[in-house]
């Protein structure tokens, strides 16, 4: 019989205990005399880590499916406040790994790749900032259980923020601003707390920084995002490049939707409507949905096809909107089960079957590289993670008929917004830089900071006097800025990457696939441009591959009669 997702056990660890078997561990690895017995004590302690994150993993899911229930908001809490101690282990580890003498013949058999992940965790960690990271966790969480506390009396209902996307996409222009104008009655309400928990964050996360001998955030934040082939100055010459040669094909294309939908002036709360017949929503339902993606999947390739039914047979998913279910979507790994997880939020627009393949992405790749020797390379770094989940929205393009009525509409749309995302996220990425280069700015020149990095990357953005949207507040909703620093340029980078893989599909899927799959299979093996290397798909650092495929996309964007929907 199939165990599925509601009968995985969770155990609150043990912090004590299993403080000292892992410190016995170490020990035992210190002592050893040889490459292969150090090897046997990685798999033991290997052993207790999975046990950690796999309980981790459950906690953080049943949470954020509830965040009424109180056991596992307590175990979420248990977690957060024991975050440094964990860190603390993890930091052991790696010490005792690189500093082994046996390094040379270690690295020979597990990958270089493992040694440059131990350097920056090692160098991002000491108990001198235990007690600062638990306060960061708990800030943290702070604001995810804002966020989630949005209850918008709208339409004779109570919505959460996930709730009101349908009527942000009205084609009806009264209703689409007086739903913004709800949002932000929400937004404006807590605008103080919000500018608050960041305040909070920014200053402890730079207070960490300094104790661990860093000039600030900045660096740090590099490392825990284990950037490991690139660095400050090539992201900013790549914030460059989207600036010169994506900006312009982004405003061409809001120029074209305020043309198509008779407006004089695109309005903030017109841009999520593209046509005048509305825009393509899924016509089903979210359990229909599920079913159809497994014929989608099963279609797709016989690897996929077995990722979904073992996905859909545990009941890996949860992704119907509810009262106090936590906002966004997600994929996680529950390590004890071998087991990928779809965390999801369906609202009954377009965005559900995106989110759908998005994380499914996540997923399939996961389960591709759920047997590598080295649970390290079981995820990659973030910005080679979110390659597979677009990537996958565009392989899925060929079943989309599954979903939609009209998927031409559909694909029109899902390019043109992953084109304007791109400013979108390299200002959010700028953002951060400018925020942790000053960790002393207060709320407000923060907020006038955001205003103008929109009009640099979004010269076509107007709030129609909103507030606080008009005071800088958008990246409020962002929660990446809040939760994980630095993670937001990652998106824009695989975006680049996935665009190249849609191309390469277009002209020969099967090639593209293969080399997707060996992508899925190599897991975190390699550092990012590495990893691109191997796929055979161009660096978005290197000049020339943004100008390469904006050019690709705005042929094939102008050889669409947009007029039709």
């Amino acid at each position: 019989m199939t165990t599925t997702f509601n009968d995985y056990t969770y155990t609150r660890p043990d912090l004590d205990a299993t403080k000292k078997a892992f410190d016995a561990l170490i020990d035992k690895f210190n002592a050893a005399d040889s490459a292969d017995a150090q090897l046997e004590v990685i798999k033991e302690l290997n052993h207790v880590r999975n046990d950690i994150n796999t309980n981790y993993s459950l906690a953080m899911i049943r949470a954020s499916i509830d965040t009424n229930d109180q056991f596992y908001s307590d175990e979420r809490d248990y977690f957060d406040n024991n975050a440094a101690q964990l860190a603390a282990l993890e930091a052991d580890y790696f010490k005792a790994l690189t500093s082994s003498p046996f390094k040379d013949a270690l690295e020979e058999q597990l990958g270089s790749q493992l040694f440059s992940l131990a350097y920056n965790i090692v160098n991002s960690y000491s108990d001198e900032v235990k007690d600062l990271i638990n306060e960061e966790n708990k800030i943290s969480s702070e604001y995810s259980k804002l966020i989630a506390s949005a209850e918008i009396d709208y339409d004779g209902k109570q919505l959460n923020l996930a709730q009101m996307g349908p009527y942000t996409q009205s084609t009806d222009r009264a209703v689409r601003k007086e739903a913004a104008l709800k949002v932000q009655e929400f937004m404006s309400a807590n605008l103080e707390a919000f500018d608050d928990i960041y305040d909070r964050l920014v200053k402890v996360r730079h207070d960490i920084a300094l104790k661990l001998g860093f000039d600030n955030f900045i660096e740090l934040g590099y490392m825990r995002m284990q950037r490991i082939d690139y660095d400050q100055q090539m992201v900013s010459s790549y914030r460059d490049q989207i600036r010169e040669h994506v900006v312009p094909l982004a405003t061409k294309l809001y120029d074209r939707q305020a043309a198509r939908i008779g407006v004089d002036k695109l309005k903030y709360y017109d841009e999520p409507i593209l046509f005048l017949s509305g825009n393509e929503n899924p016509k089903d339902e979210p359990a229909v949905i599920l079913e159809n993606g497994r014929k989608m999947y099963e279609a797709l390739s016989p690897e996929t096809g077995e990722f979904y039914n073992f996905m859909m047979s545990r009941q890996l998913f949860d992704v119907e909107a509810k009262k106090g279910k936590e906002a966004g979507g997600y994929c996680t790994f529950i390590d004890n089960y071998n087991a990928p997880f779809i965390f999801a939020n369906f609202n009954t627009t377009d965005h559900d079957i995106t989110v759908l393949t998005h994380e499914a992405g996540h997923a399939f790749q996961v389960y591709s590289s759920r047997d590598q020797e080295v649970p390290d390379y079981l995820w990659p770094t973030h910005e080679s993670c979110e390659i597979h989940s677009m990537s996958m929205e565009f392989f899925t393009y060929p079943w989309l008929d599954l979903f939609f009525n009209n998927a031409d509409k559909f694909k029109y749309k899902h390019i043109g917004d992953a084109v304007q995302f791109l400013p979108y996220g390299v200002a959010i990425d700028e953002f951060q830089h400018r925020v942790y280069e000053r960790p002393e700015m207060t709320p407000e020149e923060r907020r006038q900071v955001w205003t103008e990095l929109e009009e640099k990357y979004l010269p076509h953005r107007d709030y129609d006097g909103i507030y606080p949207l008009s005071e800088g507040s958008l990246w409020h909703r962002q929660g990446h800025v809040f939760n994980s620093p630095f993670y937001y340029i990652d998106y824009t980078l695989a975006q680049v990457c996935a665009f190249q893989f849609f191309k390469r599909s277009r002209e020969d899927f099967d090639s593209a696939w293969q080399d997707y799959l060996k992508l899925c299979r190599l897991g975190g093996s390699l550092p990012f441009n590495a990893l691109v290397k191997e796929a055979h798909l161009n660096s978005p650092f290197e000049q020339g591959t943004l100008s390469d495929i904006m050019n690709y996309l705005e042929d094939y964007i102008d050889n669409i009669d947009d007029s039709q929907f």
